[in-house]
Order: C-alpha cells, then structure tokens, then sequence
C-alpha cells in the first residue's frame, strides 16, 4: 500500500519549528515525544480530512483519515492525561480548522485568509510545546506563538506573489507593505535583536519579486530561509 503523504511541502517547515521554538523556549521534556507524534499524526490526519469535503475519491481519504487519526488520538491522549490542562488550547483551534473545511469544500484551498488560519494553527503547537516543557504559558509562549505566525504569515505572501499571484500587482503591493512592517512588528512583539530572523524575509519579498524562479527554487529558499529564522530565535530563546 502506497503511504499517502501530504504534498504541502511549505507545512512541514510550520509544523516543526513552531514546535521546536516552543520546546526550547519552555524546556525540553521526554513528554515531548507524545506530544509531537500526536502533533505530527493530527496534521496527517487533517490533510486527508479535508480533502474529503470535496466529495472526490472519500473512501480513499477516509482510509487515510482514519490510519492516521486513530494513532493522533492515542497519542494526544497520552499528552493530555501528562499534561491536561492542554484540552484549552486545542478548544480554540477547531474554528480554524472548519475555515480549512470551508476553504476546502470550495476548491479554494490557496486562499490568503485559509493559509493564515493554517499558520495560527501550526503556531499554536509552539503554545502546546512551550506549556508542556514549563507546565503553563506565559509572554514567552506567546512570543513564540506571535513570532511564528508574523514570519509563515509573510512567507505566505511571498510564495503567492511569486507563483498564483505574480501577475497581480495589487497583491504584491500587499506583499511589500507587509514586508515593510515585518521587522517593526516582530521588534514590537519582543524581538530586540532577534528581529534579524525576519529580515531576510522582507528582503527576499522585495528583490526577488519579478525573478523568473523556479518553483522548486522558491521551495528551498524558504526553507533555508526558515532555518534561519529558526536558528536565530533558538539562540535568543537560550539567552533570555
């Protein structure tokens, strides 16, 4: 049997490092290995799921769902009975997932406001990582939470500018403002020095727009591009 792998190559980056940061920020924990597994299955899990809505091949992603869904279950389960009181964030996170649903059954999965909701959810397991390692949360949780959502927000509206959007000149407008107000925000949002880690993202917003670069370019320059972001919160983390 074929293993279904999702193709969204630019989550993984957001299911990981959000996670990361959160754990080094709040302690790492040998309870992290449930968390994360049960993490990494309920994103394995989603994909499928919401590809269901759009009523094409449903026994065929409802075998997916279910492969993926009942180890989630188990190890999420494990995660709360160590830590119960993670039952509150997820709470939060369902209306975003329905946006996922809604932007689904539409066929219009690419959508900015469906990518944003993605990334709020995909930040949010730094929130569970950091509460796990330090047993509650507080402004340094929420400046991973914050931090992370700022950056995969702005690499959401590169790749759109460079890829569906490049012809939309009012959209890579929205780009660049954006990527004008990054640093400022991310400083505003506790950064100090740290704000570096976002820098390279305005820049790449503004001198590559218009560059005739491959897909698969696009791709791993982001993700270089994350690591770096990473790397430089990790060392901020450790020093605060």
């Amino acid at each position: 049997m074929k293993v279904f792998i999702p193709k969204q190559h630019g989550a993984w980056a957001m299911l990981v490092i959000p996670f990361i940061l959160g754990m080094f920020a709040g302690g790492a924990d040998v309870k992290h290995i449930p968390l994360f597994c049960g993490w990494l299955f309920l994103y394995l899990a989603a994909f499928p799921a919401t590809m269901m809505v759009k009523k094409k091949n449903i026994v065929y992603y409802q075998k997916w769902v279910l492969v993926y869904g009942i180890p989630a279950v188990v190890f999420l389960l494990i995660s709360v009975w160590l830590e119960p009181r993670l039952v509150f964030l997820g709470l939060p996170l369902f209306p975003l997932f329905l946006i996922n649903l809604y932007y689904a059954k539409r066929n219009n999965d690419r959508a900015l406001l469906n990518d944003i909701a993605a990334i709020l959810v995909f930040s949010a397991g730094g929130l569970a990582s950091f509460w796990m390692g330090a047993g509650k949360l507080d402004g340094e949780a929420l400046f991973v939470f914050i931090q992370s959502a700022l950056f995969f927000t702005g690499s959401a509206f590169y790749v759109k500018s460079m890829i569906r959007e490049k012809k939309n000149n009012r959209f890579k407008l929205y780009s660049w403002g954006y990527h004008v107000f990054l640093p400022f925000v991310s400083l505003a949002a506790g950064a100090e020095w740290a704000v570096i880690g976002v820098v390279p993202s305005s820049l790449r917003a503004w001198f590559f727009h218009g560059r005739k670069l491959s897909i698969k370019t696009i791709g791993i320059s982001e993700l270089v591009n994350a690591c770096f972001f990473m790397a430089v919160l990790i060392v901020f983390l450790l020093q605060t």
